[in-house]
């Protein structure tokens, strides 16, 4: 027997025991920020997005809301707010499924295989089925222009006393974060 805030502990250490990147929100486990690579083989491929995810009290029951921080172009994702249209996410979500699911499955298949047909974004959508190819170049142009590592607000993680961290990675995670304001 698991109450939904057991799960919520045991679903939220099992993503960050994953090469995924976790930013806690406050001092509670019902939101934070994960560091999302697009998929290889795909137009979103080498692109960088910071991802707040809420968790419902009621989780695993019912279906975290995620969104993405730093811009992208697809048809099923609101540009501005960020805010992603997903059926397994929104509709068909299942106490089966976890946190670890959303970003290794459910949101690598959003990007790979978007649906025009059901648009938060209209233009991305007209554009991907009038003209695949330059679709696809805006996309690879949103990822240059909104998805690199510092765009996805990559914050140096506190390390462990068992970690190591090199001296090049000290002085560049102190690079970035200098003079850049939390949004």
């Amino acid at each position: 027997m698991s109450s939904p805030s057991k799960r919520r502990e045991m679903d939220l250490m099992k993503l960050m025991m994953t090469d995924y990147k976790v930013e806690m929100i406050n001092d509670g486990m019902q939101e934070f920020y994960v560091e999302f690579h697009g998929p290889k083989e795909s137009p979103y491929q080498g692109g960088v997005w910071k991802v707040r995810v809420e968790l419902p009290d009621v989780y695993p029951y019912k279906s975290p809301s995620i969104g993405f921080i730093n811009r992208i172009y697809h048809p099923n994702v609101d540009e501005m707010s960020g805010s992603v249209c997903l059926d397994v996410i929104n509709q068909t979500w299942s106490p089966m499924f976890d946190l670890v699911n959303v970003f290794e499955v459910f949101l690598p298949q959003l990007l790979l295989y978007p649906n025009p047909s059901d648009p938060l974004n209209g233009e991305a959508a007209a554009l991907m089925m009038r003209d695949r190819t330059t679709y696809d170049q805006r996309v690879k142009e949103y990822c240059e222009k909104y998805a690199k590592s510092e765009d996805a607000g990559a914050v140096p993680e506190e390390k462990s006393s068992d970690e190591e961290v090199s001296e090049e990675e000290y002085a560049s995670s102190d690079e970035e974060v200098a003079g850049k304001a939390d949004l």
